[in-house]
């Protein structure tokens, strides 16, 4: 990155941050006062010594150049990643080429860094790449087995449940009350289906939630049926539909598609949480495959994940897909160089082209919520109580998700605005369109709106 000349803004250094605390602590550690030694290396490092309440100051550096996102160590005792001076130092950075200059690291920056670029250089040459407990096939095939053969007992209970409830009625599921949901997600868990647990515990959430709960119970009963009969039949579906229903399900994969090289923009990212973990999605698009992925990765509860891209950076780097017919997701491969700021933004297309790519989408993975896609030329516009993205080109809307219209982003999208065009990227779904990042019309960086 500083071997191009090139630094980050404020905004992608505190969309580092794990939180609000942190973002408001690293923000007044990002002045000259309490850091000494500062500086950075053409091949993507940034040290510095910040004075602390102790009698040493605290050593700091962050690793720009890691492939899944910015590493970080310090000497404070915070286990927070980043910690507050690591989000100061690069604050400081992004902002003062006088205060953070190129030059040669300090012994204890460059151990470290040499250590973190051997280890990834014997990562990546070790040849056997293969998980220990994958040495006997045997033992591994049987133990697939018998995992199949518990999450067999799990769906077929399941169905039984389903049965049940429809054969009563609807309206037992208000007066049963969240525990017996609770129970049979339980049971899912114990069946070592957590997908199916998941999708448990969010049927069981549904009734009584307000006008038309009935109907939305029946759909997730619908979709919960015919994910348990794709799994008991799995083996009439055809291989990418097969694979779309184990990892629906909740078995693991392996990312095992043949790795693709390009210059990769960071269109979004966000955290969702709850008692158990902690996700972050980040959204890529490739500029030369013209494809949209997916990054997933996790943290225990109450902790940030540790993969990080911050909004508006590319990246040469490869990926390589998850099974499943259509599946976004993808792991993070070999980076060729330092993620740098781009202007560069994905094609965009009109709402009904959005609408048309979640119907077909559907067809190859029918319990998908939804898809990325950029909306290009589209005014945030009020529609009584809820928000819609009007297209600017053609008659036709998109409502805005309950979940957008309670985030401060909307703000900043009709802020943004200002009652002109804009692209958007986001989510489109089924319940309406979730705006994660924005570019004004004309040249303009990316907003992050979530």
């Amino acid at each position: 990155m500083t071997q191009q000349g090139v630094r980050w803004t404020a905004d992608q250094v505190l969309a580092l941050a794990p939180d609000a605390a942190s973002r408001k602590a690293g923000s007044k550690l990002g002045a000259a006062g309490p850091w000494s030694e500062a500086g950075c290396a053409g091949e993507g490092t940034v040290w510095g010594l910040c004075k602390g309440s102790g009698s040493k100051p605290y050593q700091t550096i962050v690793d720009i150049a890691d492939a899944a996102g910015p590493a970080y160590k310090c000497t404070c005792p915070s286990r927070k990643f980043p910690c507050k001076h690591a989000l100061g130092l690069l604050l400081l950075w992004a902002a003062d080429d006088a205060v953070v200059p190129p030059g040669q690291p300090p012994e204890w920056a460059g151990q470290w860094t040499a250590g973190r670029r051997r280890r990834a250089q014997e990562k990546a040459t070790d040849g056997s790449g293969a998980p220990s407990g994958s040495a006997d096939p045997e033992a591994a095939r049987r133990r697939a087995e018998r995992r199949a053969e518990r999450v067999t007992a799990g769906a077929a209970e399941l169905e039984q449940r389903l049965a049940d409830l429809l054969r009563a009625g609807l309206a037992t599921a208000e007066q049963s009350g969240y525990g017996l949901w609770e129970e049979t997600a339980a049971r899912m868990v114990d069946a070592q289906a957590q997908g199916l647990a998941g999708r448990v515990r969010e049927l069981g959430a549904i009734p009584s939630t307000g006008p038309g709960w009935p109907v939305r119970l029946l759909e997730e009963c619908a979709l919960l049926h015919l994910l348990g009969q794709g799994w008991l039949r799995r083996e009439r579906l055809p291989g990418g539909l097969a694979a779309t229903v184990r990892s629906r399900v909740g078995l693991p994969a392996s990312a095992d598609g043949p790795p693709v090289r390009d210059h990769w923009l960071v269109l979004a990212q966000y955290d969702t949480t709850d008692p158990r973990l902690t996700t972050r999605r980040i959204w890529l698009h490739g500029t030369g495959s013209n494809r949209t992925v997916l990054l997933l990765s996790y943290g225990a509860a109450g902790r940030a994940p540790e993969q990080t891209l911050p909004v508006g950076l590319a990246l040469d780097a490869e990926v390589s897909a998850y099974p499943g017919a259509g599946q976004p997701r993808v792991a993070l491969g070999g980076q060729f160089a330092p993620a740098v700021p781009s202007a560069m933004r994905p094609p965009g297309m009109t709402t009904s082209q959005a609408v048309a790519r979640y119907g077909a989408a559907l067809r190859d993975d029918p319990w998908l919520e939804s898809v990325p896609v950029t909306l290009d030329r589209v005014v945030p516009a009020p529609d009584g109580d809820s928000w819609q993205l009007v297209d600017a080109d053609e008659d036709a809307a998109l409502p805005l998700t309950a979940a957008a219209r309670s985030r401060p982003g909307l703000w900043r999208l009709v802020a943004l605005s200002g009652g002109a065009p804009v692209t958007v990227f986001g989510e489109c779904g089924h319940q309406g369109f979730t705006p994660l990042t924005a570019w004004p019309e004309g040249p303009g960086e990316a907003v992050a709106l979530c």
